[in-house]
């Protein structure tokens, strides 16, 4: 019998969503930063499947700021976040807010060593994520800033967006609770449109387990609740892609529809003066293009997968972003098992168990939610009884 949308269970969507963006990660790893026409060039065509390093045995060396082992199925920093986060539920057992970035996750980057796949090493988490995640631990660990404003001042970027699926997952079917919850978890990482498309990713993450969800619905969600420049870079993408049904005939038109919004500018690796700084008026490039992909793709994993990957630039957290929403659109069947099998091999990571413990826990907040609900609906009752 074939599984519909209409069928698949909260534990099957919220294992495809993980899975899915740990595998987009790693096929977007090796060919992050780099441009469409540069990856044909190195790969002698579109990327399809898994991939080595970009600089093949010379990764270590070929850029030192970044001594990274991308490539052969590693995870990156965007799944390392996503699993320190859904170790933070895991613990708290209930919702999230900036303080438990604070008082859990923070910690956790900078006492636990783990197996860092890029590094091939154990190390601290911290050793490995980026210069805005190091902001955090800045701001809160050693600053004592107040968790819901330590994000500001920082580089506005995909960040504190990349990490948010659980979010989504844990507010499944609520995309208006998912959306408040991650806006006050992101507030101690990022501000302005960063802090923004976390509070929409975790939206649309949460709007695509609904039950018969597809990638329009998902889309009109988030436009529900976008606001300013992230509002306006989504819906500008998303109409471009009606007109697609095929990635690389996307390509270009995907850029340049997102380009005005994006404070980057057209070299990657060269940021323009303006980049990353807080505007009402722009948007990160990631979102919109994970949304505008699921759109061209008709939200199958692997052809919205494939499309972020060869979009380029920041590719890792695109096909993070898009493998999330495609994965809790369709649940893990849609994940190709030999990209999920051979990504846990080289990851050295138990992709199931983070799946199993965020459904768990999902589980116990949604029941204590109903709990505080009926309390609630009880006190209103009587607060409005007529004599």
């Amino acid at each position: 019998m074939t599984t519909t949308l209409a069928t698949l269970t909260l534990d099957d969507r919220i294992t495809g969503s993980l899975i899915g963006a740990a595998v987009g990660d790693a096929l977007g790893g090796p060919v992050e930063g780099y441009s469409p026409e540069q990856i044909v060039e190195r790969h002698g065509g579109r990327v399809h499947a898994i991939v080595g390093p970009w600089h093949g045995d010379e990764w270590r060396t070929a850029r030192p700021i970044a001594p990274y082992h991308k490539g052969d199925g590693h995870i990156t920093d965007d799944t390392l976040m996503t699993h320190a986060l859904i170790r933070v539920y895991t613990t708290v057992r209930d919702h999230l807010d900036a303080y438990a970035v604070a008082d859990h996750l923070v910690p956790d980057l900078i006492s636990n060593p783990r197996w860092i796949p890029e590094l091939e090493a154990e190390a601290l988490p911290l050793q490995r994520v980026f210069l805005a995640e190091k902001w955090m631990v800045a701001r809160l660990h050693y600053g004592h800033n107040d968790p819901r404003e330590a994000g500001a001042g920082n580089i506005v970027n995909c960040g504190a967006a990349m990490y948010m699926a659980p979010v989504g997952l844990v507010n499944a079917a609520n995309p208006t609770a998912a959306y408040a919850e991650a806006i006050d978890i992101a507030g101690a990482h990022q501000s302005s449109y960063g802090r923004e498309a976390a509070g929409v990713f975790a939206a649309a993450v949460s709007a695509a387990c609904l039950p018969d969800a597809t990638p329009a619905t998902v889309i009109d969600t988030a436009l529900s609740l976008a606001k300013d420049g992230t509002q306006a870079a989504i819906e500008e993408v998303a109409e471009v892609a009606t007109h697609h049904s095929d990635f690389e005939s996307a390509l270009g038109p995907l850029r340049a529809a997102v380009a005005p919004f994006d404070t980057v500018g057209p070299d990657y690796r060269s940021p323009s003066l303006a980049a990353r700084r807080p505007s009402r008026l722009h948007s990160i490039e990631e979102l919109p293009v994970a949304l505008g992909m699921l759109m061209v793709g008709g939200g199958d994993y692997r052809r919205t997968v494939l499309g972020a990957v060869n979009y380029g630039r920041d590719c890792d957290s695109i096909a993070t972003m898009a493998g999330a929403i495609a994965g809790a659109l369709h649940g893990e069947s849609a994940v190709p098992s030999d990209w999920a099998k051979t990504v846990a091999d080289a990851s050295r990571i138990d992709l199931h168990t983070p799946a199993r413990e965020l459904a768990a826990v999902a589980g116990e907040i949604f029941a204590r939610d109903r709990e505080r609900r009926r309390a609630h609906e009880s006190a209103f009752a009587r607060l409005t009884e007529t004599p």
